[in-house]
């Protein structure tokens, strides 16, 4: 997140991190998000409020003239003025809660959604207090809007819980250059956007900051998503309410597998992060599901339920872009073998690339990216069909702190360009292959590998660089480190000897 840091969110992190004292990341995530989504609603409320009492027939109490400016209506209770105005009494858990049914109940698409448990005991009111003032800089006004502010403290704490929460803080959180790859590779342009398993809501603003910055209308997308837990499913809603964005998360949070929301959709653009290897989701339950059009995933591990649950959500032109763990390129138990071979015969598989480690706040695993479509002749594209590109992207990167690493915008330039160069795409300049990067590999060639999708089997060795030593300098180099090793090796083998000879084993 280093680089959308403007400053203050570090700071405001460390102010709110104190209230959080004793209390679980987890939990402490909904009350430090829940006081900024107040803030925001309030900020932009009072900002239309002063508007309207300056125009000469504007009623400042018309909810109408709220509506209309996608503002949420705020009732007197729950404005920011009265939340500061009491954040020093004891009884300011109980007023923000107020605040929280107040506006859930004036604003119908946020019923169920805010957090409202600011009164319980282990809640350190003075803390609260505390943080409320810390709060008090504007993040809903046009200005702070239009510069995203809340969106980018939003990320920050985002980003910070789940490295805070380490395996199960991942969970909702895809790091922020893995998403704006997949977004820039997959680019959903207009169409319908959908993310089975939405998390905290990345994927959709990454989609809407890409429609914007490409000079297109937020209302040229449509998004669909769904979230089975149901505290990261209240946080997408938030996190889509306070930029605007129209969408569809469902009634209330489900399983996806057990609970398609979203049954009769055909998806243009598919972008996800399923949660990796899970082994409990119930695969024993679903043996006959329709969306099991290549086989029957193993019920020990999710990943080839994911696969085929995006294939079947694919509208007929519709691309898909996805994080998986690395071993769904290679494994070879006989029901997801048989799977993908089945997917790389029916030319849904257009494109893998395998990342850099460390990208994850949640895991170690190393991950790779996943593209298909059902349509690789598509109108303004080349026609690849019976090729997949292969792109190993593992050196670049780099390290934003001492644990993890970061895709920097020419790293993610480079793995885009490069895809959009072999789908024919004229800005993205001449498709070729290069040695140790990318390779574009003929069907037949993949079933050589025997349906392996590593693309290291592909892109080949890079080739070294040309080395200047001279050979007779290197020998000497050499042959003086092998002597020193030898002496090692000859000093251990006596101590040995001494040793086991010791305790009456000698030989």
């Amino acid at each position: 997140m280093a680089t959308a840091n403007i400053g203050f969110e570090e700071k405001l992190w460390t102010m709110a991190d104190k209230l959080r004292g004793s209390m679980d990341s987890a939990e402490y995530k909904h009350v430090a998000l829940g006081l900024l989504f107040l803030k925001y609603v309030s900020d932009a409320f009072e900002e239309k409020y002063a508007e309207l009492e300056n125009e000469a027939y504007a009623d400042p109490e018309d909810r109408d003239e709220y509506m209309a400016d996608n503002v949420f209506w705020v009732p007197k209770e729950a404005r920011w003025a009265h939340i500061k105005d009491n954040a020093k009494k004891p009884e300011i858990g109980q007023i923000i809660d107020n605040a929280m049914i107040q506006i859930e109940k004036e604003n119908p698409s946020l019923k169920g959604v805010l957090p409202k448990d600011f009164s319980r005991p282990a809640l350190d009111k003075t803390r609260l207090g505390e943080v409320i003032d810390v709060f008090s800089f504007k993040v809903g006004d046009k200005d702070s809007r239009s510069k995203d502010v809340l969106g980018r403290v939003y990320e920050y704490f985002l980003s910070k819980f789940a490295s805070a929460e380490g395996k199960n803080g991942g969970e909702f959180y895809t790091p922020s250059s893995v998403v704006r790859l997949l977004v820039e590779m997959v680019q959903p342009f207009k169409g319908r956007v959908y993310d089975p398993c939405c998390g905290s809501g990345g994927m959709f603003v990454q989609s809407e900051k890409f429609v914007e910055e490409h000079q297109g209308k937020l209302g040229d997308i449509a998004v669909y998503g769904q979230e089975s837990n149901p505290t990261t499913w209240r946080l997408c809603k938030m996190n889509l309410a306070i930029r605007g964005v129209d969408s569809n998360l469902g009634e209330f949070n489900a399983d996806t597998f057990h609970n398609d929301l979203h049954k009769t959709l055909k998806a243009d653009y598919i972008l996800a992060n399923p949660p990796f290897n899970i082994s409990d989701w119930g695969g024993q339950r679903l043996v006959d599901d329709p969306r099991w059009s290549y086989g029957i995933p193993p019920a020990g591990n999710a990943n080839y339920g994911w696969i085929q649950h995006i294939v079947s959500k694919l509208a007929p032109s519709g691309v898909a872009g996805f994080v998986l763990a690395n071993g769904s390129m290679s494994t070879s138990t006989t029901a997801e073998l048989e799977i993908r071979s089945k997917l790389v015969n029916a030319d849904l598989v257009d494109c893998i690339v395998t990342l850099p480690g460390q990208l994850f706040y949640s895991t170690q695993i190393p991950v790779c990216l996943w593209f298909m479509t059902k349509n690789k002749a598509a109108k303004g594209m080349r026609d690849r069909r019976g090729e997949i590109l292969f792109i190993d992207a593992r050196k670049l990167g780099h390290m934003a702190d001492r644990t993890h690493k970061e895709l920097g915008a020419e790293d993610m330039k480079k793995i885009a360009d490069t895809y959009h160069a072999w789908r024919g795409q004229e800005e993205a300049g001449e498709y070729e292959d290069v040695k140790g990067f990318c390779k574009s590999a003929k069907l037949a060639e993949v079933q050589e590998h025997e349906y392996i999708l590593t693309p290291g089997r592909y892109v080949g060795i890079e080739d070294a660089e040309e080395d200047s030593e001279p050979f007779e300098d290197k020998m000497v180099r050499l042959t003086a480190e092998l002597a020193e090793q030898f002496a090692k090796s000859g000093q251990l083998e006596e101590e040995i000897r001494k040793r086991l000879g010791g305790i009456g084993f000698e030989f």
